[in-house]
């Protein structure tokens, strides 16, 4: 090894553009991996914000990967969903069940001279904030009175809040929200985005209110969780109350859709696992790619100590240790590469993760792999070089000037 790494030191330019492709791959096999593992994660974290990761949510229609054709045989099967159909499910199935009926809409949101545009305004019920964690950093969610009586209160997401109130506190202040004053009484904690969406657009006030302000909605949606019961127990009895609710028969589809959890973190992962099976082709080519370069600079160390070589075999040097040489120095380059390739993936890594947000470390476990790896391809590219060395006849190779 230490012969090896005299001769790698000894062409150091040479030795380094074969590092250099070897970092590459493996920085590229890092990225590709850490980064498939950020965005899953954050997709999965988004998903138990935005909907909850005990949640589940009946709606008419949920797209997802439907065609345009599906979507609208779906849309002329399943009819709306009403309020009604929230309160026959707290009523055979409250025991079980606690449901929030939920409708939303884009609008403006003004205060004074400011105005934010495009807000979601959801209009829900008070037993939203019990089914998902909204996580409201400063005030409180509205009460089931104030649901009743369709109060003009309003919880309102951060990047709001910021914008209509840079410079007061907006707990007590009133927002207009489709011509009408509303009362601001929680602010929700910044939340990010997801999807490319910002989650701190939101404002929540009351269902009642909402339908004052903007008309009854054309369907609900309606946000369930379990009354500690099992998650499967809470979906069975939410499908049961609306096939009973829509008096369909044993054998017929449902007339609704079910959003879980679960189809959410599958659809997460079946993507990620597409997109993985790419990248992965991607990272193997260009460790082929270092296999290659760092076979040919190993070919071409030989090549220039042919002599070198036939003197160490004349003086005793076994075919084996000659093989064991080559063989090293390609392996010490590789490694040294790979290890220039962890530091680079992670350097990148960690600003990218500032940059976005999102958490894209460099599991120990990857990195040794990784490092593997990079060994291995030496080993791979020296090999036929070795063989050539250790075939050298001494003879011949003295003689070379």
């Amino acid at each position: 090894m230490s012969q090896a790494a005299a001769t790698a030191r000894g062409h150091l330019l040479r030795s380094s553009l074969a590092a250099l492709a070897v970092a590459t791959a493996v920085a590229t096999m890092l990225l590709v991996t850490a980064g498939l593992e950020g965005v899953q994660q954050y997709a999965l974290a988004v998903g138990a914000r935005t909907v909850g990761s005990d949640t589940f949510v009946l709606a008419q229609v949920v797209a997802g990967q439907l065609s345009r054709q599906e979507l609208a045989d779906r849309l002329r099967r399943n009819p709306p969903i009403r309020r009604s159909d929230a309160r026959y499910l707290d009523r055979v199935a409250g025991d079980t069940l606690l449901v929030a009926p939920t409708t939303q809409r884009g609008a403006d949101v003004t205060a004074g001279g400011r105005r934010y545009e495009g807000a979601n305004v959801n209009g829900t019920t008070s037993d939203l904030s019990r089914i998902r964690d909204l996580d409201i950093g400063e005030g409180r969610f509205f009460l089931p009175a104030e649901d009743q009586q369709a109060a003009q209160v309003a919880v309102i997401g951060a990047e709001v809040a910021t914008t209509l109130f840079p410079a007061s506190d907006p707990l007590g202040q009133t927002v207009r929200i489709a011509g009408r004053g509303f009362r601001v009484i929680g602010l929700v904690r910044p939340q990010g985005t997801g999807g490319g969406v910002s989650l701190d657009r939101y404002v929540y006030i009351p269902l009642t209110a909402y339908e004052r302000a903007f008309g009854a909605p054309a369907t609900l949606q309606i946000f369930a969780t379990g009354r500690e019961v099992p998650f499967e127990e809470a979906e069975g009895a939410a499908r049961a109350g609306m096939r009973a609710r829509r008096q369909l028969p044993p054998g017929r589809p449902d007339t609704f859709d079910i959003l879980s959890p679960e189809a959410a973190r599958t659809f997460v992962l079946r993507l990620s696992d597409r997109i993985g099976a790419a990248a992965v082709p991607i990272a193997l080519m260009a460790l082929l790619a270092a296999v290659v370069v760092v076979t040919n600079t190993v070919l071409v160390s030989v090549a220039q100590r042919t002599r070198e070589i036939g003197l160490r075999r004349a003086l005793g040097a076994t075919r084996r240790e000659v093989t064991r040489e080559v063989v090293a120095e390609a392996v010490l380059t590789a490694m040294v590469g790979g290890a220039l390739g962890i530091l680079a993936a992670w350097a990148v890594l960690t600003i990218a993760g500032r940059a976005t947000g999102l958490a894209l470390p460099v599991r120990a476990t990857t990195a040794l792999w990784s490092l593997l790896a990079a060994g291995g391809s030496g080993v791979v590219a020296g090999w036929y070089p070795a063989r050539l060395a250790a075939r050298i006849d001494p003879i011949e190779a003295l003689r070379q000037e």
